[in-house]
């Protein structure tokens, strides 16, 4: 990509951000770039390009340009590409010499906004943010793209733009929960709000394709949320999902309740509709919100040596440090962060979308799945509690 001549270099809160133009071929970048961002080796190492999309969550674009500076100054081998309007970008910030270079802007004129409904927005808003991002990681100009906007828009942009991998016909939020017993990983926390038993099951084989490929857990235990351990246990939707679980080629360890995240233990992996997901997530993070205030507020008589102890021991279960949710299923590096992100949340969901590229996990997450694909055996019909095909 060629900078615009020095006269059109826009003045910039991160220095030296060049104006990059799009090619009016979008295939043209592809060309020896397979899907997804994967580049051919080099014989050195690369910088990791983050496509980042100005303009999403609620402090756009203050919050994200503040948020890419803390990212870059943590990641000397991070170079980001803020997707949006160049002049927004035009805010000086002090002391940025150290990133100087790491950074440039590929413009984008239009945004779906948080309110709009995402599939429309996405198909006739093509110069959106969102949709930039999502054909740069498609035509290799990135590795990874971040959002911190509109869930279902990036969820319909990175679908429409990178397809999913195959086997799915639906992508899922992901997070890793830190656990007393280890690492949890939760989906879906927010993809799709409505239930379905094979989306379920869906979920299940990615879950564990994702924790056997990030985690390196050789045969991950994967368990159903619902609303006790017995077996029958939860809704139809539920009870056909724990029939069509049980026949997959996956460690089925049955029901898990809410409290299982937290305490981990029981499963690895622990599967749930969108809906519900968020509901926990977001409960789990203001039950984190209070207990530190109220942790801080007996600290404070017991000296700053007490409340720094406290906090280095509670710091990994902050919000800001699970930061955003790896969307599974797509066919590229994808994180989506929560709208309210702060920059230091901003920062944490750039760092976990580089890590992700940095650790090959997308094309390891492809061959584990391909594995359990492979092996999968569909539950009958007859199975199933209740009679009836599954949702």
């Amino acid at each position: 990509m060629r900078p615009l001549p020095p006269a059109q270099v826009v003045a910039h809160r991160l220095p030296d951000l060049r104006n990059v133009r799009r090619p009016t071929d979008p295939l043209r970048l592809a060309r020896g770039v397979t899907v997804g961002g994967a580049r051919p080796a080099v014989g050195r190492p690369v910088p990791i390009r983050i496509a980042v999309d100005l303009l999403g969550g609620d402090g756009a674009p203050e919050s994200v340009l503040s948020g890419v500076a803390v990212a870059l100054r943590r990641d000397a081998d991070l170079h980001v590409t803020l997707v949006g309007p160049p002049q927004l970008a035009q805010r000086p910030e002090p002391d940025t010499h150290d990133i100087a270079g790491r950074s440039t802007v590929v413009p984008a004129t239009q945004v779906v906004g948080m309110d709009e409904d995402p599939l429309r927005g996405v198909r006739t808003k093509l110069d959106s943010t969102v949709c930039v991002a999502a054909r740069l990681v498609r035509d290799g100009a990135a590795d990874a793209m971040v959002s911190i906007g509109s869930t279902g828009a990036a969820m319909a942009a990175t679908v429409f733009n990178l397809g999913l991998l195959a086997g799915l016909t639906r992508a899922a939020l992901v997070v890793t929960v830190p656990s007393a017993a280890g690492p949890v990983v939760l989906l879906d926390v927010g993809a799709t709000a409505a239930p379905a038993a094979d989306r379920l099951a869906q979920h299940a084989m990615i879950g564990a394709a994702y924790a056997t490929a990030r985690l390196g857990i050789p045969e991950p235990r994967v368990g159903l949320l619902t609303i006790g351990e017995e077996v029958g246990k939860g809704d139809r939707v539920r009870r056909h999902a724990a029939a069509l679980l049980a026949a997959l080629p996956v460690a089925f360890v049955g029901n898990v309740e809410g409290d299982d995240v937290p305490r981990g233990g029981r499963a690895d992996v622990i599967v749930t509709d969108g809906f519900t997901g968020n509901i926990l997530l977001k409960g789990m993070e203001g039950t984190y919100a209070l207990l530190a205030g109220l942790v801080a507020q007996e600290m404070a008589q017991h000296g700053e040596s007490a409340r720094r102890a406290v906090s280095a021991a509670t710091d990994h279960l902050h919000p800001e440090r699970i930061a955003g949710a790896l969307l599974l299923g797509v066919n590229g590096v994808v994180v989506v962060g929560h709208g309210a992100s702060s920059p230091r949340a901003v920062a944490a969901c750039i760092a976990q979308a580089a890590s992700a590229v940095r650790d090959g996990v997308l094309p390891r997450l492809r061959d584990a799945l391909a594995a359990l694909m492979a092996d999968r055996v569909v539950a009958p019909v007859a199975s199933l509690p209740g009679g009836g095909a599954p949702r």
